[in-house]
């Protein structure tokens, strides 16, 4: 079965509706033979991480030895065909570091044969090369990265060098980085993308024939459209003598936020590497994200790019996210792209009442194929905008069966609640469910507390409460606030063995007398029952408490809460 194909030459191709992220997904593949300088199969894409590179050279995220070679061997996991493990030059701790991924990761050989190439960045100077060289050259496929800068405003004002000496340069260090034994050299042009065409297929022809397997177009500023990136990795295709004795990498930055559309563009144009970052972290706007460039050439290879694919085991890419963000501190904004925290969350009604009638109708991936586990409470966000049918699913997987005028009723207490909080947690829709069946007259009320607390001592506080028929109780007890201390005292009184899953506080109004909103859910300890099903359910009850003074208001939302959890009949 298909969905109509549009007409839009945008969408000249039709869309199966088995082609959620495995409708990304591809067939499978193998990976082809890594030989320097080429690639056996025309379709298939190398993939540079930078990382640990380029991505650490982001404000904050310097990252230690031990934290890069742990994200290497999570790469190797992740199937990443080249790992730039750094810049030797840069620091003893950066060689040391490089050194360490290229004699234990860079030398461990999978059962396939997959062993990913170690990468050494070096400036184009002899000093730069044998250090860098040094590094890398236990790995069983070391490669040297020497680049130079070849705009012309690079030239001018940061190297102070004309054409003529930067070709020299060059062409010298090229040679200089095979003498030593390399045999797979990437030669970077650094700022390629505002560089003079006719120079960049001169200078590339040149490392070429002194020996360069790999050139790199740099658009080191992200200063290139799409259609601008793809025109010029296609005339350098055209025009480069010898160019099909090495391959075309691109490396994008993302000062314009193109680099993902400027990597598959280049690809399009003939690019077989493509020098990505996880998260896209790196200097200043950040480099194209591994994540999107390998999830796009998924989705859409086979589709609108002609089969092209990569050897990626996307089902790491959650992983390895979390992992560098973790220990490069760049934490991501909740709506990245395939890995940010809302990437696969759906709030609206309409959007929720189509994915659970069909996940096609709005996910053209499928979380699975990163890493997710699969399910509807990992999807679904519960909130002002979810319709019944979102619900009623959700109460349904909770395990509540609910007539369909209870679920109108939960409904609208649901909209409600969603009303004051940005989203409804299961933790409320149990309560709201057991809230229907507890209409009750409460069996203890508050008649009156004090509270001592500040920073010398623990806060203490003491409670009266009164029962249904007039009995009334005093208690005390200290806590580790106010709140804390005044729950514990009543805890005394009532000797109910209460967890309190969730305590939340808003303010309605403004100032130092604003009217504070208490919301205290809880369930009794070890008390439970089965649903039809055989799971297990847990009643739980919440409280409403408001007012100015936070306590009080506390100590109601509780007492409401518990004279439920006391009056419920299972």
């Amino acid at each position: 079965m298909r969905i109509q194909t549009f007409s839009s030459s945008s969408l000249q191709s039709s869309f199966p509706l088995n082609q959620i992220a495995s409708m990304n997904g591809s067939r499978s593949r193998s990976r082809p033979e890594y030989i320097p300088g080429h690639i056996p199969d025309p379709s298939y894409v190398r993939i540079l991480d930078t990382t640990l590179r380029d991505g650490e050279q982001a404000p904050g995220a310097a990252m230690t030895a031990e934290q890069k070679l742990r994200i290497a061997r999570q790469l190797v996991k992740l199937g990443v065909d080249v790992i730039e493990a750094g810049f030797p030059c840069a620091s003893q701790e950066d060689f040391n570091g490089v050194k360490m991924i290229a004699q234990e990761v860079g030398r461990k050989c999978e059962d396939d044969g997959y062993v990913p190439v170690i990468v050494a960045m070096c400036r184009c100077n002899e000093k730069d090369i044998r250090t860098a060289w040094e590094a890398v050259k236990e790995a069983k496929r070391p490669r040297l990265l020497p680049f130079i800068a070849t705009s012309p405003i690079h030239m001018e004002y940061k190297l102070r060098k004309t054409k003529e000496e930067v070709l020299q340069i060059a062409r010298t260090m090229v040679a200089f980085a095979r003498s030593l034994g390399c045999r797979d050299i990437e030669f970077g042009a650094e700022d390629a993308a505002r560089s003079d065409r006719e120079f960049l297929y001169q200078i590339f022809g040149d490392v070429i024939e002194a020996g360069a397997t790999t050139v790199v177009v740099a658009d080191t500023v992200g200063i290139t459209m799409p259609f601008e990136f793809g025109k010029l990795i296609a005339d350098i295709k055209a025009n480069t003598p010898g160019i099909e004795k090495a391959i075309i990498a691109v490396h994008c930055h993302n000062d314009l936020g193109h680099a993902t559309a400027n990597t598959i563009e280049a690809t399009r144009a003939g690019a077989r590497q493509l020098e990505v970052t996880v998260n896209g972290i790196g200097e200043r706007a950040g480099n194209a994200a591994l994540e999107e460039v390998v999830m796009a050439l998924r989705c859409r290879g086979d589709h609108v790019l002609g089969g092209l694919y990569t050897g990626i085991n996307t089902k790491h890419i959650l992983k390895t996210s979390k992992m560098v963000e973790e220990c490069s501190g760049m934490h991501l904004q909740p709506h990245k792209a395939i890995v940010g925290h809302n990437a696969f969350l759906h709030e609206s009604g309409i959007h929720q009442d189509g994915l659970l009638k069909h996940r096609g109708t709005y996910e053209i991936l499928s979380p699975e194929d990163i890493g997710y586990e699969r399910s509807n409470e990992a999807t679904m966000v519960l909130g002002k905008l979810s319709g019944r049918h979102a619900l009623k699913t959700r109460l349904k997987e909770l395990g509540y069966e609910l007539k369909e005028d209870e679920v109108e009723s939960v409904f609208q207490n649901f909209k409600a609640m969603a009303e004051k909080k940005k989203r409804v947690t299961d933790v409320d829709l149990k309560a709201l469910v057991s809230d229907q069946v507890c209409d009750v007259e409460p069996i203890w009320k508050l008649c009156g507390l004090e509270v001592t607390c500040g920073t010398m001592n623990f806060s203490s506080t003491t409670i009266e409460l009164v029962t249904i028929n007039g009995t009334t109780h005093v208690a005390c007890s200290v806590g580790k606030g106010p709140v804390d201390s005044a729950f514990k005292a009543v805890d005394l009184i009532v000797k109910e063995a209460v967890k309190v899953l969730e305590y939340s506080l808003n303010t309605i109004t403004e100032g130092t007398d604003a009217i504070a909103t208490v919301h205290v859910v809880i369930h009794k300890e070890n008390a439970h029952s089965y649903n039809s099903t055989g799971n297990i359910v847990y009643p739980t009850f919440s409280g409403i408490g408001k007012g100015v003074d936070v306590v009080v208001s506390s100590v109601e939302a509780y007492l409401t809460a518990l004279n439920k959890m006391l009056d419920f009949k299972e």
